[in-house]
């Protein structure tokens, strides 16, 4: 692919995959963009859920390191940021569709989401799948193979995430299949669809990019020399809980042995530690998330004003630091997410040194 260099050392010509993902930032990463100063080398996004913000670093040439602490996150991030060149050919496609490879050992998909998620078929595709995946002896095309298979998970079932039990329900609703006709297509097909996407989002921006999977309070005290951090955590009494919304991307991709699977949902348990998505941890965890940034000089944090701690709050965490400066944009119509719904704003403090 030609690549167009403007507006300094920028890659805008690559394109995101669009993502389906509570709380993704999205449709604001051009006004996200506009705060970040050209002179920015190293730039962190700390909490990377679907990449598009970090994805957006890459793209304006800065050295992007980015970070979430769940493991299908940490792939995108892998696949779209860290990987340089690696895609997937027609032969990697092949592999990945054959057989099973270890059906004793692959075959959780089946047993945990048959008739819940998806047809029994389908979740043995999704098993055999899973079994080729680690057949790739790339660990990139690894990384692509299974954030394409999420994507096309989240394609398939309504709203895009797994803290419902309607499915199937939804998939047998003539009018919300004549709305969304994903509901009731095959897994192979919606990879196929996403799969030129995601091998045309892969480039190189001559910098030494990299994902992490780890919780964020344990990377900054391991980083250094980093000119601008993206803070987007999770918000409290709004759509905190992804590992509820997502536990089967998180199942799948982790492919656990050691989990119960609990609720309806079949959600594993116990979950991971986060830190930032119940009110009695929030704000004890951002003012050490705070803490341990002081040697980064920006600070970029999007919040939402129906969020806890308010903004006010937020506020008094981040001045003992930082000057603080607050940019809005209205939410015009609800966007999924108690978060984002009509009237409500997004918020971005800009933070830098006093």
């Amino acid at each position: 692919m030609t690549k167009n260099f403007f507006f300094g050392n920028s890659y805008l010509d690559y394109k995101f995959p669009e993502p389906q993902y509570l709380g993704a930032k999205y449709i604001h990463r051009g006004w996200i963009a506009s705060f970040i100063p050209e002179e920015v080398h190293v730039a962190l996004d700390a909490f990377g859920g679907s990449q598009s913000i970090a994805y957006m670093m890459k793209q304006l040439g800065k050295r992007t390191i980015t970070n979430d602490f769940m493991s299908f996150n940490y792939q995108i991030g892998k696949a779209l940021i860290e990987n340089t060149g690696s895609v997937l050919s027609p032969k990697d496609v092949e592999l990945l569709f054959s057989a099973n490879s270890n059906p004793k050992e692959y075959n959780l998909m089946e047993l945990l989401f048959s008739d819940l998620f998806f047809t029994r078929e389908e979740a043995a595709f999704a098993d055999s799948f899973r079994s080729n995946v680690v057949r790739l002896e790339n660990p990139y095309k690894q990384s692509l193979a299974l954030a394409i298979m999420c994507r096309s998970m989240t394609r398939k079932v309504t709203m895009g995430h797994f803290a419902h039990t309607q499915a199937l329900i939804y998939a047998a609703d003539p009018a919300r299949v004549k709305r969304n006709r994903s509901l009731v297509r095959p897994l192979r097909e919606l990879f196929l669809e996403l799969l030129p996407q995601y091998n045309a989002a892969v480039f190189d921006n001559l910098e030494d990019n990299v994902s992490y999977n780890v919780n964020i309070l344990d990377l900054l005290p391991r980083l250094d020399g980093v000119d601008l951090v993206y803070f987007d955590p999770p918000y409290c009494n709004s759509h905190a809980d992804y590992q509820s919304f997502y536990h089967l991307l998180e199942t799948f991709v982790e492919y656990w042995k050691d989990k119960q699977f609990v609720n309806g949902t079949k959600r594993y348990e116990p979950k991971r530690y986060c830190g930032f998505d119940k009110n009695s941890e929030a704000i004890d965890n951002l003012r050490l998330m705070f803490e341990l940034s002081v040697k980064i000089p920006i600070w970029l944090v999007s919040y939402n004003d129906r969020s806890y701690p308010d903004i006010d709050t937020m506020y008094s965490l981040i001045e003992p630091f930082r000057n603080v400066k607050i940019e809005r944009k209205t939410y015009q119509a609800g966007r999924g997410g108690k978060g984002s719904v009509a009237g409500s704003s997004e918020v971005l403090l800009i933070c830098t040194t006093k």
